[in-house]
């Protein structure tokens, strides 16, 4: 064999372990990087494969062909594999490439139920997005809760001024009734001679025949504190009440008393509504009665304190109103004098004034992880919860616990109790009401 066919021979061995191979039984060509233009290759096989899947092939050196041995048929099941490996790899990275996009636009939930944001101006465009819709949500929060207290604040006007109107049509009425009796004794001309007793009835004096309140007893003379019916409203029914004729030159309809515990003031709505207890003793009167007492004239508010350490203390106010049931017969009270300090107005967030009445079956307070009736054993204008409650229970001694006594909250030294220490009770309270413009 001549040298130059040795050669042939040589790169061809070479070239089969290191060339691409076009399979499926055509003529494939191995190119060889250092005998590309020297030896000229060519890798074919021959005639029919085996059942074992074994080809045999041949290698043509121009001009000479060389057969070689069946095993390098398994050069091309290689390659194949390896083809089909790396399509795999390749298919492994585009799925990574879509997980890592997926990844980048979803985001992980906040502490505040927000999004996180993502990389990329999408990400920060979607978190700019949830910045403005979170400013416009608390924006109409805030505008929702200002509106609310300007409902409440023309809610109480306009009950105010219905007030001031009854007042006003009931004093027309007054003077229109009395024109009409100072008309109808006038009229002796008009009777005959049978009239004898006509002198007798124009020298009696004008009676009225309905009082509002513990005031009108007074104004005619009434000085006993005593039980006393009135009758606030004409298409009410009256009912009694207690006046105190004695403090502050008398003149006060009663509308609560503590004095030693007798009467159990844990009540429902329904009671609370009616009123309960002894009316000589300790009682509540009714926010029903309450209401038609408070719509019939502009009263003011007294409420007077002793503890048991003998210190009497009061707290004046001069307006006082509650609503009707269907309005939860909400507190109005005006401005403060005395010596017990203001507790109905203790904070901004332990006020009193326009906050509806609560007892524990009926939540209506502003405390919004429970019932403060409940929790205080009362009903009462509580908020959320209390800076006073002159329901609270009745307690002959200093006790532990939660502060569900008699308490007001501005008494001296009683700031001064230790959280879980002793809490000091009140001997008497009480509360009563007459007309702001009455004179005794």
């Amino acid at each position: 064999m001549k040298p130059a066919s040795w050669c042939w021979l040589s790169s061809a061995v070479l070239a089969a372990y290191g060339l691409l191979v076009v399979a499926n039984n055509e003529t494939e060509e191995i190119k060889d990087e250092t005998a590309r233009d020297a030896c000229p290759v060519r890798l074919e096989s021959r005639g029919k494969c085996e059942e074992g899947g074994q080809c045999p092939y041949q290698v043509s050196l121009p001009p000479l062909t060389i057969q070689l041995p069946r095993q390098f048929s398994r050069i091309e099941e290689v390659f194949k594999e390896v083809q089909n490996l790396k399509e795999m790899v390749n298919s492994l990275k585009k799925s990574c490439q879509d997980c890592k996009l997926q990844a980048d636009d979803s985001r992980d939930p906040g502490r505040n139920g927000l999004l996180s944001p993502s990389p990329g101006s999408q990400g920060e465009a979607d978190d700019n997005r949830v910045r403005e819709l979170e400013s416009e949500v608390n924006k109409l929060s805030s505008d929702l809760k200002n509106a609310k207290e300007e409902i409440d604040l023309l809610q109480g006007r306009l009950e105010k001024l219905n007030l001031v109107n009854m007042n006003n049509i009931e004093n027309y009425v007054d003077s229109k009734v009395a024109n009409l009796t100072s008309v109808v004794n006038s009229l002796d001309g008009k009777c005959s001679s049978k009239c004898p007793i006509q002198e007798q009835i124009q020298s009696r004096p004008v009676q009225h025949l309905i009082y509002k309140d513990c005031s009108d007893y007074y104004t005619i003379g009434k000085r006993s504190s005593d039980l006393y019916r009135v009758t606030p409203d004409p298409k009410n029914s009256s009912f009694e009440v207690f006046c105190d004729m004695e403090t502050m030159g008398g003149g006060w309809t009663v509308l609560q008393a503590r004095v030693d515990g007798s009467i159990n003031f844990t009540r429902m709505w329904r009671d609370y509504k009616v009123g309960f207890g002894n009316l000589r003793r300790e009682f509540w009167l009714g926010n029903d009665k309450i209401h038609l007492l408070t719509k019939s004239k502009e009263m003011i508010l007294r409420i007077d304190l002793e503890d048991f350490n003998g210190v009497k203390l009061y707290a004046l106010y001069d307006q006082f109103y509650v609503a009707s049931e269907f309005l939860r017969y909400r507190l109005h009270i005006g401005n403060y004098n005395g010596t017990a300090g203001d507790a109905l107005h203790f904070s901004k967030h332990y006020n009193h004034d326009l906050k509806f009445f609560t007892t524990p079956d009926r939540d209506n307070d502003r405390y919004p992880s429970g019932n403060c009736g409940l929790y205080y054993s009362s009903g009462w204008w509580f908020d959320a919860c209390l800076s006073a409650n002159l329901n609270g229970k009745y307690y002959h001694q200093k006790y532990r616990g939660v502060r569900n006594g008699i308490f007001w909250g501005t008494w001296p030294g009683i700031s001064e109790a230790q959280p879980g220490g002793y809490k000091s009770s009140f001997k008497e309270a009480k509360m009563m009401i007459r007309p702001k413009r009455f004179k005794p």
